[in-house]
């Protein structure tokens, strides 16, 4: 594995799940593997568990860790040919390339604005990064992607499946702000490769890029789509069409402990209770957060295992 920026990356996901779920249950069994190595995390948005995670599946493997908050230091220009006579100070160009002299493997977060349909699905700051740096690349969340999430949440439904093919439904919420579509897109991505019975429910007109959902069976009534659910994994997504408006807060489509049933309750977190999902669930012994929220350690290492082993 060159990089790590999107799912296809991964070869042989089945594999991949199996290895991620064997180095759980001993973390520390490649300690050596990343010995005087560095990875950086570059953080432009903030992060809990993507960042504790992915820094703690990197020192199992032995490497060093920095961190830097982009914003809080400088502002990046990412434009080719900018005069850059206002606010921005360094040129992706020769940051990409510095970084590279001091890091082995490059982790990036980056959020969308959720105004530039066009520049967000550019993949701009992730991209830049691919292109200038010398070093693999690593998506922590991108504008459009959260590989590392998707692979924990896969490891996940395979730990805990008691059947051969689970039906898996992607459940839309009710959220006060904007939230991207990254999440949901990646979970999406990763259960069209997977053996599962998969689904989407959402209201009208929350449609995700259709690039993306392609074939995948969509359900506006989320009482039906639920049905003999085995996994639900609920998620806020702002508007694709009307890009990042919100258009529905229908308090109706709270995921609550009538509506999941027998299932397991999924959430990537961070999220709010009794406006996305009632306390009921999140403290119900169907809620399988914790082993998400743990998984991501797991799906962090497994991918820089794989880069380490091709330097």
């Amino acid at each position: 594995m060159n990089h790590y920026t999107k799912i296809k990356d991964i070869s042989n996901l089945a594999e991949t799940i199996k290895e991620a779920i064997l180095l759980k249950m001993n973390p520390n069994e490649y300690s050596t593997l990343g010995k005087h190595k560095t990875l950086v995390m570059l953080f432009f948005n903030a992060s809990l568990r993507t960042r504790l995670s992915t820094e703690k599946a990197a020192k199992n493997l032995g490497m060093e860790v920095m961190v830097l908050n982009v914003n809080d230091a400088w502002q990046l220009e990412f434009e080719d040919g900018a005069i850059m006579n206002a606010n921005t100070s360094e040129h992706i160009k020769e940051a990409a390339r510095v970084i590279s002299q001091y890091a082995d493997i490059i982790a990036v977060r980056a959020f969308p604005s959720l105004t530039d349909k066009q520049k967000d699905e550019s993949e701009f700051v992730l991209n830049s990064f691919l292109k200038y740096a010398t070093v693999p690349i690593i998506n922590m969340e991108s504008a459009t992607a959260h590989p590392l999430q998707a692979l924990a949440d896969a490891i996940t439904i395979t730990e805990l499946s008691n059947k051969p093919k689970p039906k898996v439904v992607l459940s839309w919420a009710p959220h006060p702000k904007a939230l991207p579509q990254a999440v949901a897109n990646s979970f999406v991505e990763m259960m069209q490769f997977m053996e599962v019975d998969f689904r989407i429910t959402h209201p009208k007109g929350y449609e995700l890029n259709p690039e993306i959902t392609k074939n995948t069976p969509i359900n506006y009534n989320q009482t039906d789509a639920l049905k003999e659910a085995d996994f639900v994994y609920v998620k806020n997504w702002s508007n694709y069409n009307d890009y990042g408006k919100i258009l529905n807060q229908d308090p109706k489509w709270m995921m609550t402990k009538a509506k999941l049933g027998a299932a397991k309750f999924m959430h990537c977190l961070p999220v709010r209770r009794n406006v996305v999902v009632e306390d009921a669930v999140l403290d119900g012994d169907n809620s399988v957060v914790m082993s998400q929220a743990n998984n991501r350690t797991y799906a962090a290492q497994i991918i820089l295992k794989k880069i380490l082993e091709r330097q």
